[in-house]
């Protein structure tokens, strides 16, 4: 591969109120290729790309950024986007109300004198739909698409900019395998059409399947960059060099297990949506013991997080229809998720940052929000007492923060889920539903988050988890079940589990 450099990031340090989030970071890529930028959470790899596209403007960092051999300065997303860098975001930037071809073209119309030319802009979208592979209609609004196919419709609103440089921020930490597969073949696409492409990503698997070169930042530094051809780019030497340590096993063991008696039962259960009447739930039966991890596996839209929602009593989206739940030995139906909570039921959310957090408050104020009871004093809340709370999370689960003053808005993707396990280990529960624990957090974090799972069930809580990723279920469960199409379609113990099994029963309903 040629030294053709199309970027250069020279010596950027980029410093906010008490951190320094880039230390002299250096970063090199060549024209054509696919890089992927890894690291841990907080390491700097978005603070980097948000410096290269004028999110943080020149002036609020100091180094060089070298683009196409000359020096840039850029003051705004506009600037970058006017060179042609063009930069795709984990929470996509689309408005689901306008129609594919709106939405591509949204900023920079196509005019035809003082109005826009509505009839080039709808063969234009199509060509660019074409590009990527996405056989919609261009008038369709957005919000009647899948994760994966907005996802292509940010890709084609990025190629409408006529960009050379695409940069993806985890393009596939919502999607499920097939999207996945499909965004990184279209990724090889473009690079075949010369379009060099940066892509932040979590998944070591699909960043040894796809990259030409590797970086690993860790702690706002460059450790290193890997050349795919002459280099050792296997999972175990990228996790090392991300994390500063030799990680043995992803998945940590637990020495010994004390599994008792059934805690939570749920018995042919059925439930619909209440907007459509439609049934996502059909006789639905599992359950999980006192110091128990059961799994909950299946394809996207098979029906897990569903179930977790209507258990958790959620009153505006679902209806238990027939059925029983069970929680400690005593038959329970819950209407609202503060029933649930009362009597030790807790569901930690997969969209944290959505439904999960508070994300302009601090952690102290997330720390604490599920079980305000516990700090009233008087008619008011207990702030001494809330603050020590805070504190002690903070320490028992290792959440790295200066201070639980700080906002968690300000906090990496994988401590932002610890003051969220945080907030829900402050309910007390004796069954905490776990819905995509490590959704794109770097793997030290993921490594954090079931230590600590481990630690609750060592202590008799017991937990159901939820997630895409098979080879996490098989790693940290002690049974677990398959659901498809709202249906259980099968339960293996982890002794007997194997990745063909889960697929064939997932793919079967």
């Amino acid at each position: 591969m040629s030294d053709d450099y199309i970027l250069e990031m020279r010596n950027i340090t980029k410093v906010f109120p008490g951190v320094k989030a880039l230390d002299n970071v250096n970063f090199k890529v060549r024209r054509g290729e696919i890089h992927c930028l890894v690291g841990e959470n907080g390491a700097g790899k978005s603070t980097l790309m948000k410096v290269l596209s004028g999110v943080w403007k020149y002036g609020t960092y100091t180094g060089d950024i070298v683009y196409n051999g000359e020096v840039q300065h850029f003051k705004s997303i506009a600037d970058s986007e006017a060179k042609g860098i063009a930069i795709i975001y984990q929470e996509l930037a689309l408005f689901p109300e306008l129609s594919v071809y709106e939405n591509i073209f949204l900023g920079h119309e196509i005019m035809n004198g003082i109005a826009i030319d509505w009839n080039e802009t709808t063969v234009q979208a199509q060509k660019y739909l074409e590009k990527v592979r996405l056989k919609v209609n261009p008038a369709l609004p957005v919000k009647k698409l899948n994760t994966g196919k907005q996802q292509l419709v940010e890709i084609a609103k990025a190629l409408s900019k006529n960009c050379n440089l695409l940069i993806f921020d985890e393009p596939t930490s919502s999607l499920n395998e097939d999207d996945s597969e499909n965004l990184l073949n279209i990724m090889r696409e473009l690079k075949e059409q010369g379009i060099t492409c940066i892509m932040i990503s979590h998944k070591l698997r699909e960043v040894t399947a796809i990259a030409d070169t590797i970086t690993v930042l860790r702690d706002g530094s460059t450790i290193c960059s890997l050349d795919a051809k002459t280099d050792d780019i296997s999972e175990a030497n990228i996790i090392k060099n991300m994390v500063g340590r030799t990680i043995d096993d992803v998945y940590p063991k637990r020495l010994t297990k004390n599994i008792g008696d059934i805690m939570f039962e749920v018995k042919n259960l059925s439930a619909e949506d209440r907007s459509t009447g439609r049934q996502i739930l059909k006789d639905v039966s599992f359950n999980v013991r006192k110091g128990e991890i059961v799994g909950l596996q299946g394809l996207m839209g098979a029906g897990r997080t569903e179930c977790a929602l209507a258990v958790f009593g959620n009153p505006y989206k679902y209806k238990i229809t027939s059925g029983e739940v069970w929680l400690d030995g005593e038959k329970v139906h819950f209407k609202t998720p503060k029933q649930a909570i009362k009597k030790g039921l807790a569901y930690v959310s997969e969209d944290r940052k959505g439904n999960g957090l508070v994300l302009i408050q601090d952690v102290r104020y997330n720390t604490t929000l599920s079980n305000l009871e516990e700090l009233i004093k008087a008619l008011s809340i207990d702030e001494n007492k809330e603050i020590g709370i805070a504190n002690k999370y903070k320490e028992e689960i290792n959440i790295k923060t200066p201070t639980v003053a700080q906002k968690v808005g300000n906090l990496s993707g994988g401590n932002q889920q610890k003051v969220q396990i945080a907030k829900w280990l402050f309910s007390h529960p004796k069954v905490l539903i776990l819905d995509e624990p490590t959704r794109g957090i770097d793997v030290g974090a993921k490594y954090e988050i079931y230590s600590i799972m481990n630690e609750l069930v060592k202590q008799g809580m017991s937990i159901i988890m939820i997630s895409s990723e098979l080879p996490e279920i098989l790693g940290m469960s002690d049974r677990l079940y398959v659901m498809s199409e709202g249906k259980i379609t099968g339960e293996l113990a982890i002794e007997e589990a194997t990745e063909e099994k889960v697929m064939k029963m997932a793919i079967n309903s």
